[in-house]
């Protein structure tokens, strides 16, 4: 063969090889969205008890991201075609940022994500085959990263009880939640290095908070958490209250505190619901309705607080983690402190840190 001919030829190697390289990755990045649509439903299906589906998956490789679009889970024999998890838009992304520290890490931002419980549903005989890890691990192996920094907007949690008449739906909206440093890449040297803050709106129209710390890198997260939810209507509770306990509220709002702290799997706390300006009816206008309103009203002139108008308790936590408990009679204690003694304040307390739970779990060893 001439040195012509084979430089020709060498000249022809030297193209097909890159182009052919171009060729197979066009290829793979048009098959990418196919393979990782595929590996989410498998990782869905694979749920005991549960079936999900994703409708379409986007790639952005520019920034390391891809965007689940229409994410469903919902148990295999449900009642309604309501789903348990419904993610409209789930974007998940490497954090640049976190790189420069050494992590590869991600970030999830989850547009519109519905949590939605129907009583119905989740009491099928398969629900005994499945637990709260299940899905929760199967959610967390669609995302080949660690989640660093967590971000939903317009979220929306709820139990619904359709059997009841009328239908009960608890639920609350508009839930903006913002976690970061949920993997501990930065401020190692803290206890409770993560945050995270929420909003929400309840049932009632009432106005929800959450914040506090925490550590989830550990196996059972230490957490030093307060939450607030002031001035729901009472009324919207009546669907609820009317199934379980045949009572109406006239008038009056809800409101709820709770400070929570754990540490090393041993939990301190507290539970402050708070009635205000509130009136109790009986359902029906019979004997039986009559004798429950005056034994409300006894109930109500016994233990509400007569300056603020409030009926409220504080019920003390404690405990490990698999064996937590309320406190009886502290419980009782507070109700009638609140009615004689001092009025509770439309606040969280305060009283609860994260050296309680880690002192409080010492002396019960």
């Amino acid at each position: 063969m001439s040195k012509n001919l084979k430089r020709k030829s060498y000249r022809k190697k030297r193209y097909i090889i890159p182009v052919t390289i171009i060729v197979l990755l066009i290829i793979f990045r048009l098959l990418l969205p196919v393979i990782v649509k595929d590996y989410v439903n498998k990782a869905l299906n694979d749920i005991p008890g549960y079936n999900g589906s994703v409708a379409d998956i986007d790639i952005a490789l520019l920034r390391g991201a891809y965007v689940i679009n229409t994410l469903k889970l919902n148990k295999v024999d449900a009642t309604t075609e309501i789903p348990f998890l419904n993610f409209p838009k789930t974007d998940i992304s490497i954090e640049w940022k976190s790189l420069f520290k050494g992590k590869v890490v991600s970030e999830i931002y989850l547009n519109s994500p519905e949590f939605i419980y129907v009583f119905e549903d989740q009491q099928q005989e398969d629900a005994a085959d499945a637990d709260f890890n299940d899905w929760t691990d199967a959610l967390t192996d669609i995302v080949p990263i660690a989640i660093n920094n967590l971000v939903i907007t317009n979220g929306k949690a709820a139990f619904l009880q359709l059997n009841a008449d009328p239908n009960i739906d608890l639920h609350f909206a508009n839930i903006e939640l913002y976690a970061n440093n949920l993997r501990n890449v930065v401020q190692k040297q803290l206890n409770l290095p993560s945050k995270i803050s929420a909003t929400a709106t309840s049932i009632g129209k009432g106005k929800v908070i959450l914040n506090g710390k925490m550590d989830l890198v550990k196996q059972i997260p230490d957490m030093d958490m307060s939450f607030s939810l002031e001035k729901a209507n009472a009324t919207a509770l009546n669907d609820f209250t009317r199934h379980y306990a045949g009572i109406d509220f006239d008038s009056g709002n809800f409101n709820l505190y709770s400070e929570i702290a754990i540490a090393n799997g041993f939990l301190t706390g507290y539970v402050k619901p708070i009635l205000k300006d509130a009136k109790l009816i009986g359902e029906g206008d019979g004997f039986l309705s009559v004798l429950w309103e005056g034994f409300v009203g006894f109930f109500k002139f016994l233990l509400k607080n007569k300056g603020k108008n409030t009926l409220a308790t504080s019920v003390p936590l404690e405990g490990n983690l698999n064996n937590v408990q309320g406190k009886v009679w502290p419980t009782i204690f507070n109700t009638v402190k609140n009615g004689w003694i001092e009025a509770f304040k439309n606040q969280v307390d305060g009283k609860i840190d994260f050296n309680d739970a880690i002192e409080r779990g010492q002396e019960n060893k």
